[in-house]
């Protein structure tokens, strides 16, 4: 009880100490636990949305939901209306709907402006039937009557300011045609994010599918006392199994894999996060209950001295260290509920609206905040908690502080520079795999050792990165220069731990940032060597080109050619060792050979587009044992089967289309049904020579009335992959943001403590002629070259780290290193203004203090 009462009056004694620690635990926890909330909800929500809107059971083509994805081939899988019929005359079967949906559709107003929702999320046209109520309300107006009236969700009309009697005009594969918005709907569960739009049914048939009496899928409903799983065993008994039949909870279940492995990535990457600000933070801890037993280091000893055991002592630390990461994991909770609902309606504002109402806290989500509180709190103060214990009852007669351990300081270098070594050596033999997968695992044993070496090396490293700092930046500031010099280096130990916390979220955005500017690099030398036409023209969202696009681009003024790009989809490829793969295939104009400098290894690539020819990728040939000359079977899905030749072997030694097996458009046309092949992938056009500007401006104006498509030249699509990357980085830095306010949080800390540490000393400083200015620019000073030493660490470590990486995309076609150098300079420079932010509350801390009582203080 004694040990425990003491714990007590220490932790309280030391609150405004333990404070910041205890905001490194609450962000730490606030981010695991508004992670899981997060997913939980969104997880919740749809399972309502996908189990309200799912009919008993549903039939579909058998195809539909595979690879085959009709958004960007255009292609609809579809079922034929005489099957309805046959499934009402189904034993069990109360109801059938026919129902039609497609994400094939753009949607524009009257200002030719997509009215698609900007998140990504799909414009999905479907008709207007019975089910449609299981999901949304009539809010205003009335459904759909004719060929030229759609109802539109409220939702989408508000971001986009529509009312009922605006015109819209709807581009669909087989055409386009207009209609005014006759009413609104609103969602009863949740707003998915898309955009929908409702036709009648007739209407959905003929211009959107383009073919009358189909259905993309049947929703049944079954009579009272038959269960879903009977009457989908009475459907295939009926129809057989030529369909895909599923129940209520099939549908759901398949729904709630799809959006669930979208929140699984979102969920582990954002955890990801919080374990570096975790890891972060245990150096934050670490440091604060170290510096704590060494101010109490005279305590500790009288404790001692009157009979504490070294149990007793050890215990009273770790108690203030279980206060403190109770008071944090349980402020940390809390402020995980708090930025789940900020992610809500963060996502509302994106278009998906995910309502407080569905709020899921599952039980196991506070024990997993508390758990990972306390028990990183208790590991990180477990090394003070044992140096604690050691202090014999002779400390009480010597001044606060201990002596450092020489013999642990030498173990401590040669454990660290063997670490750090052997992480050399596995990124060295990363940067030499021949195979990504092997050089990946090289690279992520290099990346773990190399961190863990530079950590546990930390102190040695201190003393020589400080003093190289010291004289390029804080010699020019005098004496005041040098007392900050030889504070950061009075105890290396502490300045290491404190840099190593700044060094981990620095040396991540260091990596990141040399991985996307070669990604960017890499891809613009390839697009100059590879890409020899003028215009690239694309879809965005990967929506299908329609004939009507193709018309425009082709009345363009100053074009010398256009070569059409199909993606063959699941065509099963046998090659001459009997082998059979299904793979995607290129289908194209023989113009493409101009368009694409794809580099062969025997023969060429316009060699592909003779009759009845095939290229094969050079890695894809040496597996399968196929040469130039030989034959192989390929059967198009839902065409013939054809006895194709091998034209060319196209080299693997590109990162544009790298793999891609080419072959003529009229190949595939004299194979499969017209209305089974694919609309066009993308266009790539020639100009005539001397007339670029001029083709250019009239593609953009011939596709003016096509919001959804893009002409870019070769400056644009670099402009355009240089900005993913950059949006991509940028999240990134975002989250990594967590981290590096712990580190802050840290470099305050310490300074904080090392100024309360320092206070009869200071008080002596100011006692002899050391003016308050000058004391708060010694703070300054020594917070600078702290947040320095940790940013050079990082830096340097991440750059490397970067390189490996680089090194292993070559392997893959990009080649070229980049280092972003006005990133990594502005960062440095960040480091120190971030050290200079961090000293301004201990600076003024230690200005303010009475000369007096400073010195007067033991």
């Amino acid at each position: 009880m004694t040990v425990f009462k003491t714990s007590m009056r220490n932790f309280f004694a030391h609150k405004g100490r333990m404070a910041l620690s205890a905001i490194a635990v609450l962000l730490s926890v606030a981010f695991v636990t508004g992670t899981l909330v997060f997913t939980d909800t969104t997880n919740a929500t749809f399972d309502q949305l996908f189990a309200s809107t799912s009919p008993d059971v549903s039939v579909k083509s058998k195809n539909a939901g595979g690879s085959q994805n009709s958004a960007q081939t255009g292609r609809i899988e579809t079922v034929p209306g005489d099957r309805m019929a046959d499934l009402k005359r189904v034993k069990g079967v109360k109801s059938v709907v026919g129902d039609i949906s497609t994400e094939t559709v753009t949607v524009v107003d009257r200002n030719n402006d997509d009215i698609g929702p900007s998140s990504g999320a799909p414009t999905v046209a479907t008709n207007w039937d019975a089910t449609e109520f299981l999901s949304v309300d009539v809010s205003s107006g009335h459904q759909p009557r004719g060929p030229t009236e759609v109802m539109l969700d409220a939702d989408t009309a508000k971001n986009k300011k529509l009312k009922i009697g605006d015109e819209l005009r709807l581009i669909a594969v087989p055409g386009e045609f207009r209609a005014k918005i006759v009413g609104l709907t609103t969602f009863k569960v949740t707003n998915p994010g898309a955009t929908i739009v409702y036709t009648d049914t007739d209407t959905a048939q003929r211009k959107l599918l383009g073919r009358p009496g189909v259905y993309t899928s049947f929703a049944l409903t079954a009579q009272p006392g038959v269960s879903n799983d009977q009457l989908k065993k009475d459907v295939v008994a009926a129809i057989g199994d030529g369909f895909k039949v599923q129940t209520k909870a099939e549908v759901t279940e398949e729904g709630k894999d799809d959006i669930g492995s979208f929140l699984d990535i979102m969920k582990y990457a954002m955890l990801g996060f919080a374990g570096i600000a975790v890891l972060v933070g245990i150096f934050l801890i670490v440091n604060t209950f170290s510096m704590l037993v060494a101010q109490r280091t005279r305590e500790i000893g009288l404790m001692r001295a009157i009979g504490s055991s070294r149990k007793q002592v050890n215990r009273t630390v770790l108690i203030e260290a279980l206060l403190l990461g109770v008071v944090g994991s349980v402020l940390g909770i809390l402020g995980g509920v708090g930025l789940a609902v900020g992610l809500m309606k963060l996502m509302g504002n994106m278009g998906l609206n995910i309502s407080t109402d569905q709020l899921t806290v599952k039980p196991a989500t506070p024990i997993i905040g508390l758990v990972i509180g306390i028990v990183v709190t208790l590991i990180s103060a477990y090394i003070p908690a044992r140096r604690a214990g050691k202090i014999s009852p002779m400390a009480a007669l010597r001044d606060a502080g201990t002596p450092a351990d020489a013999k642990a300081g030498r173990i401590r270098a040669v454990v660290g520079l063997l670490l750090t070594a052997a992480g050399t050596v596995a990124l060295v033999a990363a940067a030499k795999a021949d195979k990504a997968a092997e050089g990946s695992m090289f690279l992520g044993l290099g990346v773990v050792l190399t961190l863990v070496g530079f950590i546990v090396i930390g102190p040695l490293l201190a003393g020589l990165v400080v003093r190289v700092l010291a004289a390029v930046i804080l010699r020019i500031f005098g004496p005041v220069g040098r007392m900050a010099e030889r504070n950061a280096l009075r105890n290396p130990r502490r300045t290491g731990a404190t840099g190593a916390a700044l060094m981990i979220g620095l040396a991540l955005v260091a990596c990141l940032s040399v991985v996307g500017s070669s990604m960017v690099a890499s891809a613009s030398e390839e697009l100059d060597k590879s890409v020899g036409a003028d215009f690239i023209v694309q879809s965005d969202g990967g929506k299908p080109i329609t004939s009507e696009i193709e018309k425009a681009v082709a009345g363009a003024k100053g074009l010398d050619h256009v070569s059409h790009f199909k993606d063959i989809r699941d065509a099963k490829i046998t090659t001459p060792d009997g082998k059979t793969t299904t793979d995607n295939l290129a289908a194209s104009d023989p113009t493409l050979a101009d368009d694409l400098r794809t580099p062969a290894v025997d023969g060429s690539l316009a060699d592909a587009y003779g009759k009845d020819a095939i290229s094969l990728p050079e890695g894809f040939a040496k597996d399968h044992k196929a040469k130039k000359g030989d034959t192989v079977t390929v059967a198009f899905k839902g065409g013939r089967t054809a006895k194709l030749k091998v034209a060319v072997i196209t080299s693997d030694d590109t990162s544009l289309n790298k793999g891609a097996k080419y072959l003529n458009i009229t190949t595939v046309e004299r194979y499969v049904p017209a209305d089974k092949v694919p609309a066009d992938l993308m266009m790539l056009a020639a100009a005539k020579d001397g007339q670029e500007k001029e083709a250019y401006a009239s593609l953009k104006a011939q596709l003016d009335r096509y919001p959804q498509v893009k002409v870019r030249d070769q400056t644009d699509y670099k402009k355009l992959m240089k900005d993913q990357i950059g949006q991509l980085l940028n999240l990134v830095y975002g989250l990594l943001a967590l981290a590096i306010i712990v580190a802050v949080l840290g470099v305050v800390n310490t300074l904080a403590l090392s100024v309360v540490e320092r206070t009869r000393e200071i008080g002596l400083m100011r006692a002899i002629g050391l003016s308050r200015r000058q004391m708060r620019r010694m703070i300054r000073l020594e917070s600078v070259v702290i947040a320095l030493f940790g940013a050079l660490l990082g830096l340097g470590l991440g750059m490397g780290w970067g390189a490996t990486a680089q090194k292993l995309l070559a392997l893959e076609g990009l080649k070229t290193l980049d280092i972003p150098w006005p990133t990594i300079i502005t960062v440095f420079i960040g480091s120190a203004v971030v050290g200079l932010v961090a000293a301004l509350l201990p600076a003024f801390r230690a200005g303010r203090m009475n000369v007096l009582n400073a010195i007067a203080t033991e």
